[in-house]
């Protein structure tokens, strides 16, 4: 599996417009060669260079393996039915949906959009949190592809 984005090349810089200093809308996707046993997808975006420790921006879960192509500004909507009926869940910054970079000064971050294949789909409500989610995973991940971007200010 392989995870893409045609706003940016992996290990290249995320165009401000899906940044906090910026729009702060999520960027397209492009999700190739998922494993055909493989019923839902999982989309976890985290910044393990945060000071305080791994910061989750995104979470979002039960997406239909025909949806290969995320768009651009995923509503930030407990359930996105655009996305199959896709659930958000919490981010560490308190909300739900994408919350793009927003590091201190100083150095650059990285942006990892971890994509998981999973054999299942999940039974959890929105806004569960990304630990409770990652418990549900358990036992259920076909596949995992990661697509990183650099952001910093």
């Amino acid at each position: 599996m392989k995870v893409t984005s045609p706003a940016f090349s992996d290990g290249a810089t995320i165009p401000e417009k899906y940044t906090g200093d910026g729009p702060d809308v999520s960027p397209p996707l492009s999700i190739k060669d998922v494993d055909p046993k493989a019923v839902s997808l999982v989309i976890i975006m985290d910044d393990p260079d945060a000071p305080a420790g791994t910061f989750t921006h995104w979470v979002i879960w039960n997406i239909p393996t025909k949806i290969t192509e995320i768009p651009e500004k995923v509503p930030r909507d407990r359930e996105v039915k655009s996305l199959g009926g896709a659930k958000h869940g919490m981010t560490d910054f308190g909300e739900l949906g994408y919350g793009g970079p927003s590091p201190p000064p100083g150095k650059p971050h990285r942006y990892m959009f971890n994509v998981f294949a999973l054999g299942t789909k999940l039974d959890l409500l929105a806004g569960t949190s990304r630990d409770a989610l990652e418990r549900a995973m358990k036992g259920h991940v076909l596949a995992k592809a990661v697509l990183t971007g650099i952001y910093e200010r």
